[in-house]
């Protein structure tokens, strides 16, 4: 899963001193910020944040983290703007009270949806969002399952991707399951499925999937490859509704496919989405634990999957000034 040998370049002389490991939670990722801290073997730095009555969002660091790397895990779910909000006032304090460095540890960024004008007269939201962030004083990002990889090109300052596919392929494949097949739901999720399924070593299928407005609601329409007598895992970054999910398996039972089952990193899931997955011919829904509260109570079929030593890993990555993509098996070690 993760290499944690350190590579890269180590601390010199000209380089500015790492200053000591603060890592900092917010309201949004409370559990895994303990989890994160547990695998860094830190305690996190004390800090509050306290909601007023007229909806003001107040933060407030309870500890000197002058000249300290600081890490602040946020991610922006729902209550999105709420949580924005906070990540912002986040960077601010931990800036205004002389932090060396600030890292804004986002897990779920779900704003990266909005990366591009595809339609006439709307926000590329992704891009207002990472000027924000920058502007707030963030010195770098750490992110995980970007909907678009290329939002990493909508700032300025370095942005560090991670991958969820790398502890769920290895839950997978320690299930067992024979005659797999990975399906991606639709093209643009192809080169990632394509990447899941070189994890675990078995062939891949895509979807054809049509949306035609903003409902959250998808068609699928066929599906490119063979699955009949194949046990299949649908992976994509994210689902909210389920309903993408749904369909595609369904779709995939008509095509003989024996037991379906899916694996995305971020499971934002509404409150109609876990009993139409649990009433779904999807056996179980494996995800990581990037969005709180996790929606296990509503979804029987929901099966998480920590990231908590992924983001440890990258973080203590960022504060040693080593290679975060070393982290990761598919990338060749560098000489």
């Amino acid at each position: 899963m993760i290499h944690h040998e350190h590579s890269g370049p180590r601390p010199m002389p000209f380089q500015a001193p790492q200053g000591d490991l603060a890592v900092l939670a917010g309201s949004a990722n409370k559990e895994l910020s303990k989890a994160i801290a547990r695998s860094l073997g830190l305690r996190l730095t004390p800090a509050e944040t306290h909601l007023f009555s007229d909806g003001n969002v107040f933060v407030r660091v309870l500890e000197n983290v002058r000249g300290r790397d600081c890490f602040i895990i946020q991610g922006v779910h729902h209550p999105v703007n709420d949580n924005f909000m906070e990540l912002l006032f986040w960077i601010d304090a931990l800036k205004r009270a002389s932090a060396q460095s600030v890292t804004a540890v986002i897990p779920y960024f779900s704003y990266a949806k909005g990366d591009k004008k595809d339609e006439p007269r709307v926000s590329i939201r992704a891009r207002v969002c990472a000027d924000a962030i920058e502007e707030a004083g963030a010195d770098r990002c750490l992110m995980m399952d970007l909907h678009s990889p290329q939002i990493q090109g909508f700032f300025q300052i370095p942005v560090d991707h991670l991958y969820g596919r790398y502890v769920l392929a290895e839950h997978i494949s320690s299930l067992g399951i024979d005659n797999l097949v990975i399906c991606s739901p639709d093209v643009g999720f192809a080169k990632g499925a394509s990447a899941f399924a070189k994890l675990l070593g078995v062939p891949v299928v895509i979807g054809n999937k049509e949306r035609t407005d903003h409902t959250e609601k998808a068609e699928v329409l066929e599906i490119i490859g063979d699955v009949k007598g194949k046990n299949v895992v649908i992976v994509d970054d994210f689902t909210i509704s389920g309903g993408t999910l749904i369909s595609m398996a369904e779709l995939l039972k008509t095509r003989g496919a024996n037991d379906i089952y899916a694996a995305v990193s971020h499971a934002a899931l509404t409150e109609s989405a876990g009993p139409k997955i649990t009433a779904s011919p999807i056996t179980k829904l494996f995800t990581t634990d990037t969005i709180e509260p996790i929606p296990s109570k509503s979804c029987e079929k929901l099966q998480i999957v920590s990231v908590a030593e992924v983001f440890a890993a990258a973080i203590r990555s960022v504060h040693d000034r080593t290679s975060v993509s070393m982290l990761f098996p598919e990338n060749p070690k560098q000489k």
